[in-house]
């Protein structure tokens, strides 16, 4: 067996310090749901959102000449012709300006009508992958990691995503590629000098942003981890309410849960102060890049060169700017925290399998059920040995029973025979085939176990037993829990099997708890219990 892959500590989001270069990996993972292999009309949605966005943007590169267009005509001195003409000529402009508006508009929210469903199922579809990869990892994984911290990653990143896709695609993008059609409109009509200040002005105020927001990004991911640290802590406390009140510990319990708190508001106070900072200067950036475009567009309306439309033209077409462009700073910053968050949802992905299926394992073939264990040693830590050169063998139909002290690897056994690990050294067969050699799937399949520490799911009795084998008749149901003698228990409860066990199971007794584990395994029928 080859060692496992060290398993990080710590809050998801810890590790790394996202690094770019895996953020990096973290988008080139999340590539393939956009563009995905084998479903032409998703592929066909993502060409025709890029479609809309740019008529959108094009669209709205033209209200302001319209605009434009529709004051020069009603400024007094530049009326064409008769009454009637010069009446004609403002209104066919303000209808055009109006049209361009409500084109800009209808294909911008077109585009995310038509790409609503690929960001959707790219989002489930890693969400997915990444439920089924955390239930493939062995059991040393999920002990030596907290629950609420890996629920936290995956909510997190499957709201990163969400984020990533809609303020770059359709942020960020759109707005570079209008300041680029801007500056060349601004050039065109006018001079280099419009463009030169436009462009000059938008990029101090996007590296400023970056800047300040990059420097702030520390605050942030602190505030992350002091969130995961305080939820774990939350949960775990909340999973074990009982033991918190059998001794007392309620307020040991606070303290530990307002550390982490303490720790998030001490990072969420220097986020929100070091934010005044950039909006300041952002503030100062602007004011000044407008100040100086509409003195000269102030100025060549004096000399004759521009006229009245032209001023509104240009103050216009910043004003398009620089509205987005405000939230660039917040852009920003969620664009790095939806990598910071994909890249703790990846990093789980990145994971190894401890316990893995050979290439080309087969199915268990289970005839009479003989169990044997020759030879075998195990090791949680390479520095204390579990189990040293078991042997033992249990032949079909018979019951054995194994006693010990704690800590003497009984429970163990039970474990690697499920092989939630694999041995260090020896064997272990089934029907004299070694359950390396097999899938796990089919070595579970044939085992059936019940747990000293009975833990159910929070539903109703009646989806707790039929765990045991979904898809089983509520006959099957009821005759399992016949067998486990608690049906008539179940029955003499006002909701009978739709009665709701609670939390871990805790509305049952420890004896019900176990009757429903029972139960439950009797109906998955394996051959070896």
């Amino acid at each position: 067996m080859s060692p496992p892959r060290p398993i990080p500590s710590g809050p998801p989001g810890a590790q790394g310090k996202g690094s770019t270069a895996f953020q990096l990996g973290a988008i080139k993972t999340l590539l393939p749901h956009l563009w995905p292999a084998g479903n032409p009309e998703l592929r066909l949605r993502v060409v025709l959102a890029l479609t809309c966005l740019a008529i959108a943007k094009f669209a709205n590169l033209w209200v302001p000449i319209f605009y434009k267009y529709a004051i020069d005509s009603l400024t007094p001195g530049r009326q064409i012709g008769a009454a009637a003409v010069a009446l004609a000529l403002p209104v066919g402009m303000i209808l055009a300006y109006g049209l361009a508006r409500v084109l800009a508009q209808l294909f911008a929210e077109l585009r995310d009508f038509v790409f609503a469903k690929v960001q959707a199922r790219a989002i489930r579809t890693v969400a997915l992958s990444v439920f089924r990869h955390l239930h493939a990892l062995s059991l040393r994984f999920h002990l030596e990691r907290q629950t609420g911290g890996l629920s936290r990653a995956i909510e997190r990143g499957a709201n990163g995503i969400d984020n990533l896709l809609s303020f770059t695609l359709f942020n960020i993008a759109p707005t570079l590629l209008e300041i680029l059609l801007v500056c060349g409109v601004l050039w065109g009509l006018y001079d280099f000098s419009f463009a030169a200040v436009t462009f000059v002005t938008i990029a101090l105020y996007i590296a400023y942003t970056l800047g300040v927001t990059e420097w702030r990004i520390k605050y942030r991911r602190a505030m992350n981890e002091s969130d995961s640290e305080a939820n774990t802590k939350a949960i775990d406390s909340l999973l074990n309410y009982e033991t918190v009140k059998y001794f007392g510990n309620e307020e040991h319990e606070a303290r530990r849960y307002d550390v982490s708190l303490q720790k998030y508001e001490k990072a969420s106070v220097k986020s929100h102060t070091t934010l005044s900072l950039l909006n300041i200067g952002q503030g100062a950036i602007i004011a000044v890049g407008v100040t100086l475009v509409m003195l000269m567009a102030g100025a060549g309306v004096v000399a004759g060169r521009m006229t009245p439309g032209d001023f509104v033209l240009v103050n216009t077409y910043l004003i398009q700017l620089y509205l987005p462009l405000n939230f660039l700073g917040m852009v920003y910053r969620e664009i790095k925290q939806s990598l910071i968050d994909m890249e703790a949802m990846f990093r789980l992905l990145d994971v190894e399998q401890e316990v893995a299926d050979k290439p080309g394992a087969g199915a268990l073939a289970v005839a009479g059920g003989a169990v044997e264990f020759q030879n075998v040693s195990f090791r949680y830590d390479k520095r204390r040995a579990i189990l040293k050169d078991v042997s033992f063998r249990v032949a079909p139909g018979r019951s054995v029973a194994i006693v010990g002290p704690s800590g003497s690897g009984k429970s163990t056994i039970a474990r690697l025979l499920f092989r939630f690990y694999d041995a260090d050294e020896g064997a272990i067969r089934i029907d004299g085939q070694d359950i390396r050699d097999a899938t796990q799937a089919s070595v579970r399949a044939a085992i059936g176990v019940v747990p000293q520490d009975t833990v159910l799911f929070n539903d109703t009795i009646y989806y707790n037993i039929a765990y045991g084998r979904p898809g089983a008749s509520r006959a099957e149901v009821e005759e399992a829990a016949r067998h486990a003698h608690i049906d008539r228990f179940i029955r003499a409860m006002p909701d009978g099997y739709n009665t709701m066990v609670g939390e871990r199971g805790l509305k049952l007794s420890g004896g019900e708890q176990q009757r429903v584990a029972i139960a439950r395994t009797i109906l998955k029928g394996p051959r070896i219990l």
